[in-house]
C-alpha cells in the first residue's frame, strides 16, 4: 500500500468513526508511516514533534491516535510483555500474518513472513467449531553474537 493510500484509508476510517481529520492526528500518520523499525507511543511523539514542529501534537492525541490507526490496520501493534506497546506500519495492507521474533538481548524485534499462521488459526479453531478472528506468533531468543563476544550490532 503506498502512503497516499493509507493516509486516504485513514482520513476515511477517521470520518467512518466521527473523528475529525486535523493537522495533529495527519503529523502523527506521517511520522508512523515513515518509521523503518518499531517504535513506542513516545518515540512516536518525539518523531512527529521534531518532523513538524508548527503542529502542536499533545501526548495525549499520539495515545488516542494509535488504537484508531490500529482499528484501521495501518498500523501492528506488538506487545513483548514488558509493558510498553510497540508499533509498526502495516504497509502490505490487510491482515498479512507475521511472527515476530524478539531479541532479548537486542531489545529489537524483527518480523517474518508466516503465511502458515492462516491455516494453522483455521484448522485448530474449526476443530472446536470456532472461527478465529486474530492470531499471533512471538518468539523470544537471545542473540548468538552477543553471547559470543559481549557486544551486537543490533543492538539499540
Amino acid at each position: 500500500m503506498t502512503i497516499p493510500a493509507a493516509r486516504e484509508k485513514f482520513e476515511t476510517f477517521l470520518a467512518r468513526k466521527g473523528l475529525r481529520v486535523t493537522k495533529p492526528r495527519l503529523a502523527i500518520f506521517d511520522a508512523a508511516f515513515a518509521q523503518a523499525d518499531h517504535f513506542t507511543a513516545e518515540q512516536l511523539l518525539d518523531y512527529a514533534r521534531a518532523r513538524t514542529p508548527k503542529v502542536k501534537i499533545s501526548r495525549a492525541t499520539v495515545y488516542r491516535t494509535l488504537p484508531v490507526m490500529t482499528e484501521s490496520a495501518l498500523l501492528r501493534e506488538v506487545d513483548i510483555g514488558t509493558g510498553e506497546k510497540f508499533y509498526r506500519p502495516n504497509r502490505e495492507g490487510g491482515d498479512q500474518q507475521v511472527a515476530q521474533v524478539v531479541c532479548v538481548d537486542c531489545n529489537r524485534i524483527f518480523e517474518i513472513s508466516a503465511p502458515f499462521m492462516g491455516w494453522y488459526g483455521n484448522t485448530v479453531s474449526s476443530k472446536l467449531g470456532l472461527t478465529p478472528v486474530s492470531q499471533r506468533l512471538q518468539v523470544s531468543a537471545t542473540c548468538d553474537i552477543f553471547r559470543r563476544t559481549g557486544g551486537c550490532p543490533r543492538r539499540g
